[in-house]
């Protein structure tokens, strides 16, 4: 028996690809918390170096890099965070570290928006970070280059201007977990798969934006990331 869905599902969120005509496909996005020391201390918070530790956003809520959206309902303060994130092109389930670089299709630039908080309401509860993390175009995205056009992770500068002045920079090589840390750890939990991006974290001077504000972030050897807040 033929089974009809009752209603039209959009389709799976897709992110361009440096060079090329084909797309990604996103599946799932997790995020990296606390994966900078000096963003974890601006925050009045310490790095857990026993393991890292995770949050997820719907795929739904990834745009693309150019986009221009209203200020995200439901806050009084929004915050930018720039991040270097992983696209995974293969399956993974608990692979080694020595191997986990095998399973990444490439690199993009990305930004995550939070509704500060909404997020600290929730710290302060011990309740969960949903409502701060998880909403529609919280997550930003440039294009993806591939892992073998981009080279070795290392301490490329990652950073980002807020209406023209720069407010985080920093270089991946402060990140706490690295790549195939970060990879190996996750999929002890996960099965990964083609599609799902991993956000690794930001590094410190988040701040506010508000409605008119330009951000536009950058690593070396990727394609940048913009947005714009309308007014």
């Amino acid at each position: 028996m033929r089974l009809d869905p009752i209603f039209d599902f959009p389709p799976a969120p897709c992110v361009a690809i440096e060079g090329r005509e084909q797309v990604f496909p996103v599946r799932r996005v997790f995020c990296v918390g606390r994966n900078y020391a000096a963003h974890a201390a601006e925050m009045g918070n310490e790095v857990d170096r026993e393991a890292p530790f995770y949050f997820t956003k719907s795929a739904h809520a990834v745009i693309p890099s150019g986009s221009d959206i209203v200020y995200p309902p439901g806050t009084q303060d929004c915050h930018h965070e720039m991040e270097f994130v992983i696209a995974i092109g293969a399956d993974a389930f608990e692979i080694s570290e020595n191997r986990a670089l095998d399973v990444v299709y490439g690199y993009a630039c990305g930004i995550d928006l939070t509704r500060r908080d909404l997020q600290a309401v929730a710290k302060a509860g011990r309740r969960p970070w949903d409502l701060g993390k998880d909403f529609e175009n919280a997550a930003i995205m440039g294009a993806i280059t591939p892992a073998a056009e981009f080279g070795a992770v290392g301490a490329q500068a990652i950073w980002l201007d807020r209406d023209g002045a720069r407010v985080q920079d920093a270089t991946l090589a402060e990140m706490v977990w690295s790549v195939p840390e970060i990879i190996a750890h996750l999929s002890r939990f996960y099965h990964l798969a083609a599609g799902d991006l991993i956000y690794t974290g930001t590094p410190a001077g988040v701040g506010p934006v508000s409605p008119g504000s330009v951000l536009t972030g950058g690593i070396d050897g990727l394609s940048p990331v913009t947005l714009t807040i309308k007014t």
